[in-house]
């Protein structure tokens, strides 16, 4: 299943994206797409439902694919080869950090460029939903907590990040840093999470053209790994890194400024548009 929340911001109504490409309303179902609704038992409840006798939404927006995060854990230097373009060298564990929820929009909102951002970068990166409380789950249990996929972009200030004093976590968080969706993707959908090609582009020109299956660090290894940790919760987001092209990683590097457009997507996963504003 492809879920979906659409809507004006803070007034989402929750919805499924049919076999036809039509938007369904959910809400007279499920209050949104989050908590138990994406729990084994919700989305089994959800697929039992006949689409055709959900009513039809139009769709001015749509927002965030899923609600109620309370995590949104991110992962670093997870492609080989992205950690060479930036010199970086791959980690003998993931490198973990927290993007703040406030940073969580929807997939085609306009971006805001922070006031004294000189250096705003560009990620696309795999998403994954958790649907069940994990806590010191094994490798070869871990993706029985994931509820599904999404399209993730970890929107960067890099001099926020690297150049000034502390974690990384201020150069990840400004508001409207963590575009997700179009849409959960539910785990029955994607065969494999390791075989997915990605691409990002910034007005047209490709810039990321990789694949998931280059991720150092696979989408079980982190979920056990992470559960050993802290637990995760339905809902938490799990952003998995980034293949190579990023600015910073360019000679001279390049950033995001006024009046920019990105588009990236993920193969079954959908794509995003933003156009890149300064705040």
């Amino acid at each position: 299943m492809k879920l979906m929340r659409v809507g004006p911001p803070g007034r989402e109504k929750p919805a499924l994206l049919d076999k036809d490409g039509k938007v369904r309303d959910l809400s007279a179902h499920v209050a949104d797409i989050g908590g138990a609704a994406i729990s084994p038992e919700g989305l089994a409840k959800i697929a039992a439902i006949d689409p055709a006798s959900l009513p039809e939404l139009s769709v001015d927006r749509i927002g965030a694919c899923v609600a109620g995060t309370g995590k949104f854990i991110c992962i670093g230097l997870n492609y080989s080869d992205h950690a060479a373009e930036t010199g970086a060298t791959v980690p003998p564990e993931p490198v973990i950090f927290m993007k703040a929820t406030s940073a969580i929009c929807g997939p085609n909102d306009e971006v805001r460029i922070p006031r004294g951002s000189e250096k705003t970068d560009w990620e696309v990166e795999l998403g994954v939903v958790i649907g069940k409380t994990a806590k010191y789950v094994s490798e070869a249990d871990a993706l029985d907590y994931v509820a599904g996929y999404c399209v993730s972009h970890d929107v960067s200030e890099r001099a926020f990040q690297t150049e000034r004093a502390g974690q990384w976590t201020k150069g990840k968080s400004c508001d409207t840093f963590g575009p997700i969706g179009p849409w959960l993707v539910t785990k029955d959908e994607v065969a494999d999470p390791q075989n997915l090609s990605m691409w990002l582009k910034v007005n047209g020109e490709t810039m990321q053209d990789g694949s998931s299956k280059t991720m150092v660090y696979g989408v079980a290894f982190l979920v056990s790994y992470l559960s050993q940790f802290m637990s995760l919760h339905p809902g938490d987001v799990i952003s998995t890194g980034t293949p190579p092209g990023v600015g910073m990683g360019m000679k001279p590097p390049r950033y995001l400024r006024d009046g920019d457009t990105v588009e990236l997507g993920i193969e079954r996963l959908g794509t995003q548009k933003q156009t890149f504003r300064a705040d």
